[in-house]
């Protein structure tokens, strides 16, 4: 009996040290393929698309780079082209210029950043830098009249701002971004105390317009102000009269605005136009009825004849707007798709914010931090990034055109986040 206690003592003795041993050299095995790993060249996309197709030398190597592929597919999202670093905080908004080379954004850190896209897979990016006035928080963003004034919002406070800033020296050729950016104009405290959570700009060419850029400004209460980009004088003022808005936009031809606020009808204004190319009145003209609750975000057709809209209820409807609503003729429902967008108890999702691509083929999604792009024609899913920034998707943006990427020219879209980046991917493959 006196014997068999020692026996067990040893049994589990030699059982611990072979434990220890296995853990041990486990260890070793990972830390020392771990500082393999730290010395591969970060930029292992193609590496490992490369090491995919060798064949394995052994198996503890092949684990390990199989490690490495699922992280470069984590960062690397075959649309995903490139990141504007440089932001100190989140980013709120974003917008592109008309031409498509200058993207501008609005970050937490209090600076507004035009940044210079002359070729979209640049390892850096030229950009002018917008400090704000001490104390005011950029919201939003938008092109005033050319791609060297942008229209600022900022959250005080004392309520929300617009600063129109504009360079003091706009011929300065390559050296521009020397130059420091003026403020031409600002207005103050415009939504009351009321933040301002959209800001969307066009250059008006319906009627008798004259092409300048004018912009909307949405707040969070009811009410949406109409501004002229370069001067600053407000055009217009209406009010959704829906407890809240989630955003307004203006078509791209200036003759349309239309918002998305707490009910399920939205309601769109006309821009009427003078001989003289100034806006005479703002009337609202049309209802688009149809959907079951909240639409949270809408966009144009860039043909400005169709409107997309995204609800709470599961639902993407494309209407047709381009009726005689003088004659009270009613916009038309064209098609009506599901949101293919499901938690996992499969109750459908809904959308925070949608763009529609410059050729009206694509209609790019968001919700929370994934990211996605659907056909316009057929309300497929094209692409899907889960997880396309490290948080919340704050705007998305299509570029107007096409721009460099090498020797190639893309349509881009723009998305920020919370996660201080903003980013920029290629269109799918339709």
């Amino acid at each position: 009996m006196e014997a068999i206690i020692p026996i067990a003592v040893v049994t589990s003795l030699i059982l611990g040290a072979l434990i220890a041993f296995t853990f041990f050299g486990n260890y070793f095995r990972n830390r020392k393929s771990q500082v393999a790993s730290l010395a591969v060249p970060s930029d292992t996309a193609k590496n490992s698309k490369a090491q995919q197709n060798k064949k394995p030398q052994s198996k503890a190597h092949h684990h390990h780079h199989s490690h490495a592929d699922k992280d470069s597919n984590k960062r690397h999202h075959p649309l995903d082209l490139n990141t504007l670093k440089g932001h100190g905080d989140a980013v709120n908004g974003l917008c592109f210029s008309s031409d498509g080379h200058s993207l501008a954004t609005a970050c937490d850190d209090g600076v507004a950043r035009v940044f210079k896209l002359d070729d979209a897979s640049s390892k850096s990016f030229k950009f002018m830098r917008i400090n704000m006035p001490a104390g005011g928080r950029p919201t939003a963003v938008a092109f005033a009249d050319d791609d060297a004034s942008v229209v600022v919002a900022a959250q005080s406070l004392t309520g929300a701002s617009l600063y129109m800033y504009g360079e003091d020296n706009p011929k300065g050729g390559e050296n521009r971004q020397h130059f420091k950016p003026e403020i031409k104009w600002e207005q103050h405290n415009v939504h009351d105390k009321k933040y301002i959570i959209t800001l969307f700009g066009t250059k008006a060419t319906h009627g008798t317009a004259d092409g300048s850029t004018i912009i909307a400004s949405s707040s969070e209460g009811t009410d949406i102000k109409l501004w002229h980009g370069k001067s600053g004088k407000v055009l217009g003022n209406v009010d959704t009269n829906q407890l809240k808005n989630n955003m307004a936009t203006v078509s791209p031809d200036g003759r349309f605005i239309a918002a998305a606020a707490f009910t399920a009808d939205v309601k769109v204004w006309e821009i009427v136009y003078s001989k003289d190319s100034s806006v005479k009145e703002v009337t609202k003209v049309m209802q688009l009825k149809g959907h079951k609750s909240a639409v949270t975000w809408l966009g144009f057709t860039p043909d400005s004849e169709r409107i997309i809209t995204a609800s709470k209820d599961g639902s993407i409807r494309v209407w047709n707007i381009n009726v005689r609503y003088h004659l009270d003729e009613d916009p038309k429902t064209l098609k009506v798709f599901p949101i293919p967008l499901h938690d996992s108890k499969g109750t459908t999702l809904h959308y925070d914010r949608l763009s529609v691509s410059p050729d009206g083929k694509i209609l790019a999604v968001s919700h929370a931090s994934l990211l996605q792009w659907l056909s316009v024609e057929t309300g497929e899913v094209l692409d899907t990034a889960d997880k396309a920034h490290d948080g919340d998707i704050t705007s998305i943006a299509w570029a107007p055109k096409s721009i460099p990427v090498g020797d190639k020219r893309v349509t881009i879209l723009a998305t920020s986040g919370v996660d201080k980046k903003v980013k920029l991917w290629a269109a799918p493959a339709l």
